[in-house]
């Protein structure tokens, strides 16, 4: 069995192309996370949703013209990695290009699945296309089942939509992370990622002149690739002390949606959280944050209404204040 479908973009080849292989603009539309090695026999990892990562390698590439790729799931016995076969054809057409995709080597059962992600995602491609914005993915925002790795992977996906949307002028504001302004919670934040990377073994390299969300999303990749592939189980060295991996994780999700929400309250940007995600965050949070950590890590936790969403709670568990946000 296999899928095939064809969509217009309103744009040209060259930029069509982009679109689907360049990590930055994959994110846009198809993944929460992606590394890719863009040459024949080169390999590449998506997030495509919290919990679920496409893994292959790419057999032909012809830019701005076609793109060959095996494809399959990390965990999936019936559909490992490079079990089955995308092609991406595209041609020009007046006022933009023409883009089919074609997914061989697919059970009945299987062609029904990727079918509606191929249909949801390709959507999410025309739009990002046609308006320049695909807008946060719902598929993303609730993970299905949960745990600190899927929860921390949409924690990312929350965080990069906000850092999208930094400007320049934004770097010099304050944000409610005491003594950070947005420029220098940019600096925390990666190195916070990094120093996890650097206790599962991986070397996370600082891009500073990339974007701030290019700069969060590499780090954030290579970080969470790693935790994946040694799991939650056991203690991680993180050079202060040995910490317990599923503590660490645990941390790394605070990181990712706690700032979030501080980028967002700095530069007056909506935070989109879904409940499911902030329920879950939350937990964690009373999970990790001790008393002994107030007053020196972390300030009191503030007073909310009973009545607040678990977004609000969380922040406030922090020691932020969350009124008139």
């Amino acid at each position: 069995m296999s899928f095939n479908k064809t969509v217009f973009l309103p744009v040209d080849p060259d930029a069509a192309f982009a679109l689907i292989t360049e990590p930055e603009r994959l994110r846009r539309w198809k993944t929460v996370a992606a590394r890719v090695d863009l040459r024949v026999g080169g390999d590449y990892r998506w997030t495509i949703t919290p919990g679920h990562a496409a893994r292959g390698t790419f057999t032909e590439i012809e830019p701005g013209k076609r793109v060959v790729y095996t494809w399959g799931w990390e965990g999936d016995a019936q559909l490992p990695p490079g079990a089955s076969t995308v092609t991406v054809n595209l041609e020009a057409v007046d006022g933009g290009t023409t883009v089919q995709l074609i997914h061989e080597g697919l059970t009945t059962e299987q062609e029904v699945g990727h079918a509606e992600g191929w249909n949801h995602f390709l959507e999410r491609l025309v739009l990002l296309a046609t308006t320049g914005d695909a807008g946060p993915d719902e598929w993303s925002a609730a993970p299905d089942p949960i745990d600190e790795l899927a929860s921390a992977e949409a924690s990312l996906a929350v965080a990069q939509r906000v850092l999208q949307g930094l400007k320049d002028s934004d770097m010099d504001a304050r944000t409610p992370c005491e003594d950070f302004t947005v420029d220098g919670l940019l600096d925390h934040l990666f190195g916070s990622i990094a120093s996890i990377g650097t206790a599962l073994g991986v070397t996370v390299p600082d891009r500073p002149t990339a974007s701030p969300e290019v700069r969060i999303a590499v780090a954030s990749q290579i970080t969470l690739e790693a935790f994946r592939a040694r799991g939650l189980e056991g203690s991680l060295d993180m050079g202060f002390a040995e910490l317990p991996a599923t503590l660490v994780a645990n941390i790394l999700n605070l990181e990712l949606l706690v700032h979030a929400w501080d980028f967002a309250a700095a530069t007056g940007q909506e935070l989109a959280v879904s409940p499911v995600l902030s329920d879950y965050v939350l937990g964690l949070a009373r999970n990790t944050i001790s008393p002994r950590m107030r007053g020196a890590t972390f300030a009191e936790e503030a007073l909310v209404d009973e009545s607040a969403a678990s977004m609000e709670r969380l922040i406030a568990f922090t020691g932020r204040e969350v009124a008139g946000i």
